[in-house]
């Protein structure tokens, strides 16, 4: 009933009567006091004035399924939210929940993640309050072959929210780090439990950098925060309904061909390393070349001195020829 209180006070920019919420809740007032005293003690600030109700004036910075569902706007993705303060990590968590029978959509969200994991087996950790940690998990009804599409779905969600709730201006770093003037932001992991021809589930690990106000010495040159890119905190929660409803739209979109023939172009213009010079670490055969843009698959174009080349999401590195972007 907490999140249905929060919402409720959202609603107006005035007060909202204690008879009010018992009628829409079917609760005694004594209910609804408690409920609103739970809701101070976790930090929210509601103003209650006698004859006139409860307002809400401030909310806290967090994450919990009470806050998240009291701004929830979206359709499907969020309608299930599980949350926890600690876990090791979000994806790991979402692939547990999938084989239990977590629903279609349901978003996986920690304050903490302990052992995170990135591209290449990296480790992605955060302290508690200063990021975002989230995880989608989807049971779409499409080719296999397709999935690796999705990263690319999320970074354009992941970059419309913060361009919406901040203002910054920001970029996309093929295929998926979100990059905001030249340095990474934030990372997206996609993975996958699928048969041949049918699609069990996929997990879209979605990190954060938000309120961090410094990094070590070895990341200072190519990691960013909004925080420090902004001059002041955000509210996450917000941040992360935003990117949910962003993601929700492009999703749809998607399913219609099952290619990212719709959003090329936007893409495309986001793309920071579009018509520069990149260095392809491809296990194989490391070349250079220039990025032209993406094909309605999602491959990155990258024009060598003798010929154009495909490069797939999932197998290769690209760096900048003289560093990360």
């Amino acid at each position: 009933m907490k999140a249905e209180i929060l919402a409720a006070l959202r609603e107006t920019d005035g007060y909202v009567s204690g008879q009010e919420l018992c009628n829409r809740f079917g609760v005694s007032r004594t209910a609804i006091w408690k409920a609103i005293n739970s809701l101070k003690a976790a930090g929210y600030e509601i103003e209650a004035v006698q004859n006139r109700g409860y307002r809400i004036m401030s909310a806290p910075d967090i994450l919990n399924e009470n806050e998240l569902k009291s701004i929830q706007k979206t359709e499907w993705l969020g309608n299930t939210i599980y949350y926890e303060p600690v876990m090791s990590s979000t994806n790991t968590r979402a692939m547990q929940l999938a084989e239990e029978g977590a629903p279609h959509g349901s978003l996986i969200v920690t304050d903490r993640q302990e052992s995170g994991r990135g591209r290449r087996g990296r480790v992605w950790e955060t302290s508690a309050g200063t990021a975002i940690a989230m995880t989608f998990l989807l049971r779409p009804q499409i080719n296999p072959n397709h999935a690796s599409m999705l990263t690319l779905i999320a970074a354009m969600a992941v970059a419309k929210g913060i361009e919406a709730e901040t203002g910054l201006q920001v970029g996309i770093k093929w295929p998926n780090d979100i990059v905001i003037n030249g340095k990474k932001v934030c990372g997206i992991l996609t993975e996958m439990s699928a048969q041949v021809d049918y699609v069990n589930h996929i997990v879209i690990g979605i990190g954060i950098n938000v309120q961090v106000d410094e990094f070590p010495e070895e990341l200072r040159d190519m990691a960013t925060s909004l925080y420090m890119e902004l001059g002041q905190k955000i509210n996450r929660a917000a941040l992360i309904e935003k990117i949910c409803e962003y993601f929700e739209a492009y999703y749809g979109t998607f399913l219609v061909t099952e290619d990212l023939s719709a959003i090329v172009k936007e893409y495309d213009a986001y793309m920071i390393n579009r018509n520069q010079p990149v260095r392809v670490l491809d296990p194989k055969e490391p070349f250079e070349g220039r990025a032209r843009g993406i094909t309605n698959k999602g491959e990155l174009l990258v024009d060598t001195w003798d010929s154009r080349r495909l490069v797939s999401s999932g197998e290769v590195s690209v760096r900048g020829i003289y560093g990360y972007v």
